[in-house]
């Protein structure tokens, strides 16, 4: 009997105070797995959490543009609403910005699908304009609501590889919301809402 006790405080032991560690340390890599941005506008503040661990291309490609401080003076400039779209039968809404000057943009980035990094387009989704799959630099755009037709397999790009979501909006989504009502002329901002800055946080 006392040998069944030794056994069993020495597995509780073995589990308590050695195992232990090993997973609040794995627990603690994937809480902290993210980087957060204030994007800072003409129009307030909100702040995007990044996800490297899924879409780890696509988030270092926006993270070098932070650091260099090359979306300093860029703006929103497009927006894809209900009104503006009577071409396309397949209708979105986002805001799009961050187009740098193409002498200044780093080299295109791969294509990172929902289907490879597991993040959809839901409201407040923060992904990477691109004409063609790989040719995504600078530009990206902020979801308006779900849009589901911007994963992987949706119909609004006809190669069905959708578009590279890599964050989302965490704090300051009313703000995105408030540019997102502002006049436009076709699907241009018209005036184009300034973006002052882009940290880490």
């Amino acid at each position: 009997m006392r040998g069944f006790l030794y056994l069993k405080f020495s597995i509780f032991f073995m589990y308590k105070f050695l195992l232990t560690p090993f997973f609040l340390l794995f627990y603690v890599q994937e809480k902290v797995h993210t980087v957060k941005c204030e994007i800072s506008t003409s129009f307030g503040s909100f702040v995007v959490e990044l996800f490297p661990h899924n879409a780890p291309l696509t988030s270092a490609n926006f993270l070098k543009y932070v650091d260099a401080k090359l979306y300093d003076s860029t703006d929103f400039f497009r927006v894809q609403n209900l009104q503006n779209q009577n071409d396309r039968p397949i209708k979105i809404e986002v805001i799009q910005g961050g187009s740098v000057d193409s002498l200044k943009n780093f080299s295109p980035v791969n294509h990172e699908s929902t289907a490879i990094s597991g993040l959809l387009h839901k409201d407040g989704t923060l992904s990477m304009a691109r004409g063609d799959t790989g040719t995504a630099t600078s530009s990206f755009f902020i979801c308006i609501n779900d849009q589901p037709e911007l994963d992987f397999g949706g119909k609004r790009n006809p190669d069905g590889q959708g578009f590279a979501a890599f964050g989302k909006v965490v704090e300051g989504m009313d703000v995105v919301r408030n540019i997102y009502k502002q006049p436009f002329n076709g699907q241009m901002f018209n005036p184009k809402i300034i973006i002052y800055s882009v940290r880490r946080k």
